[in-house]
């Protein structure tokens, strides 16, 4: 079913500012089949970066109730008045703010064409959230989160992601499809999470962890742990570097599957304070 025309919004709104990161989507098909890529049904979705509300309007189709959450003051006071009907019917809740800073609404799942620029930031606050989640990226962004270990774009984003969920590359997205076009080519990402399938003692620390030690990504994991002891805060890198099987240290970070920097990270905290 097709929704509100997305350049008659922009028109109503006006246009996208690209230096705020405001690229708005405008192809209707892919408007359309975004909503289609959550699996199960939701009763309440969010949406971050709701824009003109061209996608706010497909997930109202679909859900009973939406919150979009928009931190352009101008967008926002638009979308109340686009949307008076909904918002005073309950179905659709406006939240003006940073979707980094703003207390988050309890919610089902999470549809968005999420702010380029914060990307990671806001991928990293709505992963532990362990919802369902269908986010648009820059597609080299999109490609580094379902990387596989030893390939090129493998890194501490492909490990934090599996940590939390499946992913899933469901569509690339020309820049064609935005008003005012992006300078890059763009992808929609279907996150379903899950329980890792290995056990840790402290997330914040395996996160950490991981992520020094893709600091060192080109050296063995043996130096990356000696290299990175002030990143992690290992007290002792060489008491880890002996706990540690000899083959697995002379493996790069980037070879490595979620489940061995969980070993590496236990390993470290038992021998490393």
């Amino acid at each position: 079913m097709t929704g509100r025309d997305p350049d008659a919004l922009i028109a109503r709104a006006g246009r996208g500012n690209p230096d705020f990161d405001q690229h708005f989507l405008v192809d209707d098909r892919v408007l359309e089949r975004i909503p289609t890529y959550l699996e199960g049904d939701h009763d309440h979705l969010l949406e971050i970066g709701a824009g003109t509300g061209a996608l706010t309007d497909r997930l109202l189709a679909r859900a009973e109730r939406v919150t979009a959450i928009e931190r352009d003051p101008k967008l926002a006071t638009f979308l109340r008045g686009e949307f008076a009907d909904e918002i005073e019917a309950g179905k659709l809740t406006l939240i003006e703010g940073d979707a980094l800073d703003v207390e988050l609404p309890a919610f089902d799942a999470c549809v968005s064409n999420l702010p380029y620029s914060a990307s990671s930031e806001l991928a990293f606050r709505l992963l532990p959230e362990g919802k369902p989640l269908v986010l648009m990226f820059q597609l080299e962004f999109a490609e580094r989160m379902v990387a596989d270990p030893d390939t090129a774009d493998y890194g501490r984003l492909s490990v934090t992601t599996r940590h939390y969920a499946d992913a899933e590359l469901v569509e690339e997205v020309p820049r064609e499809a935005f008003d005012p076009q992006p300078r890059v080519e763009s992808a929609v990402v279907r996150l379903t999470p899950r329980d890792p399938d290995y056990e840790i003692s402290d997330e914040a620390f395996f996160l950490d962890f991981v992520k020094a030690l893709f600091t060192q990504r080109r050296k063995t994991v043996r130096n990356a742990i000696r290299n990175t002891a002030h990143i992690s805060g290992i007290e002792n890198p060489e008491a880890v570097v002996a706990a540690v099987d000899e083959d697995l240290l002379r493996k790069r970070p980037g070879k490595l599957p979620p489940e061995r920097f969980a070993e590496l990270a236990e390993l470290a905290l038992e021998h490393g304070g």
